[in-house]
């Protein structure tokens, strides 16, 4: 499998693989002393500076921070697969561990777990634990987490009659029914029909699981087939808006959009783009069916295969789970701490919006944990468009995706 993946990479990747080269080897930063590390979007930009207390702290080690853009990573990762002009650190969005993992891109950390007792899996959250392994390897440490949760005007849900968000899925539905009745251009819950996760955390609170080990996605089981209808039963009553509409912090401060599902990005996003809101809005755990279960996402840290400096690679992720960094990096990037023991610190537990995600933390699952997830769940994302948009037959359109999802996962 190994061997196909590697030939998919190259052809994939031939055309710039070699002008690349050149950039990666400048680019990743060389040396006996220096650690060079691949970080994407803003936690990137944020690392370089953060950096520089490890470096005070270890003098002899310098850390090169490249920061990648999200919309250019695995793009510049598939290249240093096929090139092997990697950095000794790569971050990576926890569904993409499968794939690059598949590919023997990453180390494995497992005889390193004595020495550097942060990456031992007892210190992590459940969901965050399955993201850490592969073929019963150790490839990443959970670098920080995030988890969607329920967004919420408790004003606008007081004035409908709730005192309290709703706690199960026949509430949610009840509670965004009602909101949705205020008149033609109002709604009562924004699900983001882009979110590739959305629809699997729908599937897992019905009871939906995978199987995996049997080479069965299991998506011609009633568990998520019940899922997508109850997703897509939103947009087909008129509750949800089925087009993308306004931004949805403009929507939710107008109050046309007064529910929604999203991780911890959007509260300093509200708190900046809809400071009159205060007191006007709060978030809640995921409204329950069988389970509230969530998604677990987030990013880990992995060394890559080929790294000039593992030890200095494996020191400064060590550095990067320890507690006390990880308090000041949720001040420094606001993502949160992945280590649990961070989760007990006051500044976690005195906010109502960090306990609120802490408690959702302890019920998530993260994204199937095959190479294929990501192309699986644009399949799905396509299926429901027909569906939502197109008025195609459900139980056809699913039927035609669980072919398409074997057919890939067999790739």
């Amino acid at each position: 499998m190994k061997k196909k993946l590697f030939g998919l990479v190259a052809i994939i990747v031939l055309s710039f693989a070699l002008a690349a080269c050149s950039e990666e080897s400048n680019s990743s930063g060389g040396g006996e002393n220096t650690i060079s590390v691949w970080a994407m979007g803003e936690e990137g930009k944020k690392l370089k500076e953060f950096s520089k207390k490890f470096e005070k702290e270890n003098p002899d080690l310098k850390v090169d921070v490249q920061a990648i853009p999200w919309d250019r990573a695995h793009d510049k990762l598939l290249t240093a697969v096929a090139s092997g002009n990697g950095p000794d650190v790569v971050q990576l969005g926890t569904t993409w561990v499968a794939e690059f993992a598949e590919a023997g891109a990453l180390m494995d950390l497992s005889e390193y777990v004595e020495d550097y007792p942060s990456f031992a899996k007892e210190n992590y959250f459940n969901g965050s634990v399955s993201t850490m392994k592969y073929d019963d390897q150790i490839v990443g440490i959970p670098w920080y987490v995030d988890t969607r949760v329920l967004y919420y005007r408790t004003d606008l849900l007081k004035e409908a009659g709730y005192e309290e968000p709703p706690k199960t899925w026949e509430e949610l539905k009840a509670a965004a029914s009602k909101l949705a009745d205020r008149g033609e251009e109002y709604y009562g819950l924004d699900i983001d029909r882009n979110d590739q996760i959305t629809p699997f955390i729908f599937a897992w609170q019905n009871g939906y699981e995978a199987n995996l080990e049997e080479n069965d996605l299991n998506f011609d089981s009633p568990e998520f087939k019940e899922a997508i209808k109850y997703y897509t039963s939103y947009f087909e009553e008129g509750i949800a808006q089925a087009q993308q509409g306004l931004d949805i912090v403009q929507a939710f401060k107008k109050g046309t959009k007064p529910m929604f599902f999203s991780g911890p990005w959007m509260i300093n996003i509200i708190n900046d783009q809809a400071p009159d809101l205060e007191g006007k809005w709060a978030t809640a755990v995921m409204p329950k069916k069988e389970t509230n279960t969530s998604s677990m996402g987030g990013a880990n840290l992995s060394v890559f295969h080929n790294s000039d400096n593992v030890d200095g690679a494996l020191k400064f992720i060590s550095y990067m789970t320890e507690v006390d960094t990880q308090i000041e990096w949720l001040k420094a990037s606001n993502t949160l701490p992945s280590r649990t023991e961070a989760w007990d610190k006051p500044i976690m537990k005195e906010d109502p919006m960090y306990a609120t995600f802490g408690k959702q933390l302890e019920h998530t699952k993260p994204g199937l944990p095959t190479p294929q997830f990501e192309r699986i769940a644009q399949e799905l994302l396509s299926t429901i468009e027909r569906i939502v948009v197109g008025g195609a037959d459900l139980e056809e359109e699913l039927k035609k995706f669980n072919q398409t999802a074997q057919n890939l996962l067999k790739e």
